[in-house]
């Protein structure tokens, strides 16, 4: 019997091959995906979309216009974002820059001083490349931009934000390289005219009391000291015979000159040569010692005729001093005032005008002798003189070519005005002097001259007064309004 073995065969399943290749493509393919896509999401690499600039709403179509013609084929990394943001002082902030500067105004003739910034935008603001000396430019909160520079305006700013530093950087760059340059207080010359100076009669007297010359000038030292050139017609030569009666200075009263900074001495005044030749030739002499510079007078009538230039922080001014008056003027070769004639002035501006001057014309021109008892009058505000025609005569200073024309023998302050582009004072009153019975004779007016650039910014008028204690100083606010007003209301007809 045939018996059969019964045999149980394992069996399994045969092994899969691995295909290498399969799994390096399948991770590159993700690598790649992953590379891209992060690519893709920040914008870099093949999928990298240049930055651009983005405006703020803050941002007007003139700001837009102008950035975006200077940013031409400007290549940036990262978005740059540009706004715009106005602000009533400087700032410091690196990403912030300066393209504009507006000021408020109003007309030449009013007597307004300040406004608030809440004011001046619902009144007239002017661009700083726009103000010229026929608008009357106005503090703002209090503070006089040309006095200040970064206070006293509205400051109009680009602001600039971007990731990418360099991309800030360079518009900013590009930016600031395209936005002329500001006034600056190292660029605006500041130039203070006052009228009569003549430390002498009761001065004189008051001295021997209070021992000290710097009694005379302690309210105004400082203010007068503050521009860079300071000026005064004074009519009264130092000398040891001076007295309580006649117009020279004891020789101590120089220290009120150097007290109020003074730079230039004009000597046109009539009363120069009361106390001798002598005593005027060494008070010229003086003056210039103590680096003081004169015009409108001299040791001699050639002297006497030499027009002062002044070259200081980018500006060219000739001063011209003539003196058309009831005498002290030079013929000769001995001291005195420059004398008056029209050909002379025509050929002194003329010749100033050649060089590109702005050209300022002093004149020591008749008094309008007008004082009645002690009582307010107002005859003399007016320009007129009962010994010529003051208004013919000045205004036609301004169409020889003189740019501003001021009357310095005036002992009380008279009208002012603009004509034919120009700037006419008829008279500056008394900023050192004895007579105090009236109270127009007490008065003066200081013309601030603010230089950029060789035009003329500015003429701020500030009052000044005296009284019985010959100590001149500013005049209040209240004061100041009230007695411009005067004045303007008797401005010569067109």
């Amino acid at each position: 019997m045939l018996q059969y073995k019964h045999m149980t065969e394992e069996v399994t399943a045969p092994k899969r091959k691995v295909n290498i290749n399969a799994i390096i493509i399948t991770v590159a393919v993700i690598t790649l995906a992953l590379v891209f896509g992060t690519l893709l999401l920040i914008r870099s690499g093949i999928f990298h979309q240049p930055g651009k600039i983005i405006f703020q709403d803050t941002t007007t179509e003139e700001n837009r216009d102008f950035a975006n013609t200077n940013l031409t084929d400007l290549e940036l990394k990262d978005d740059v974002t540009i706004g715009a943001i106005s602000l009533t002082a400087k700032a410091d902030n690196p990403n912030f820059i300066l393209y504009n500067i507006l000021l408020p105004v109003t007309d030449f003739y009013s007597t307004a001083t300040d406004i608030s910034s809440q004011d001046a935008t619902n009144g007239t603001l002017v661009s700083i490349w726009d103000l010229n000396a026929s608008q009357k430019l106005l503090s703002l909160n209090g503070n006089y931009f040309l006095n200040s520079f970064d206070k006293g305006a509205f400051f109009e700013y680009f602001t600039i934000e971007g990731k990418n530093p360099e991309d800030t950087q360079k518009v900013i760059d590009l930016l600031r390289r395209n936005i002329a340059a500001f006034p600056t207080k190292d660029k605006v010359l500041t130039l203070a005219q006052t009228g009569v100076t003549a430390l002498s009669r009761r001065m004189n007297t008051r001295l021997d009391t209070v021992k000290d010359a710097k009694y005379f000038s302690e309210k105004i030292a400082d203010y007068l000291s503050s521009f860079d050139l300071t000026h005064t017609s004074n009519e009264s030569s130092f000398s040891n015979l001076a007295n309580g009666s006649n117009i020279c200075s004891k020789p101590a009263m120089i220290d009120v000159l150097t007290d109020i900074g003074l730079d230039i001495v004009e000597l046109t005044g009539n009363h120069n040569q009361d106390c001798g030749d002598v005593d005027a030739i060494a008070t010229i002499d003086q003056y210039h010692n103590l680096g003081m510079q004169t015009f409108g007078g001299g040791i001699t009538a050639t002297d006497a005729a030499i027009p002062l230039e002044i070259n200081a922080k980018g500006n060219n001014i000739t001063l011209l001093g003539y003196n058309l008056s009831t005498g002290g003027y030079t013929l000769d070769n001995t001291p005195g005032a420059n004398f008056y004639t029209e050909e002379k002035a025509q050929k002194d501006i003329a010749a100033a005008k050649e060089r590109g001057d702005f050209i300022i014309v002093d004149i020591q021109y008749y008094e309008c002798n007008e004082y009645v008892d002690t009582q307010e009058n107002t005859i003399c505000d007016a320009a007129d003189s009962s010994a010529g025609d003051q208004v013919k005569f000045f205004r036609s200073l301004i169409d020889m070519g003189a740019n501003v024309v001021v009357g310095t023998a005036a002992h009380q302050p008279q009208t002012y005005e603009l004509y034919h582009g120009g700037e006419i004072y008829y008279g500056l009153g008394n900023l050192f002097f004895d007579q105090s019975a009236w109270p127009g004779t007490t008065r003066s007016l200081v013309l601030e001259h603010y230089f950029w650039q060789g035009n003329l910014l500015q003429t701020r008028i500030t009052p000044t007064v005296y009284d019985e204690n010959f100590q001149t100083e500013l005049m209040d606010a209240a004061a100041t309004a009230s007695f411009l007003e005067r004045l303007v209301k008797v401005r010569p007809a067109e």
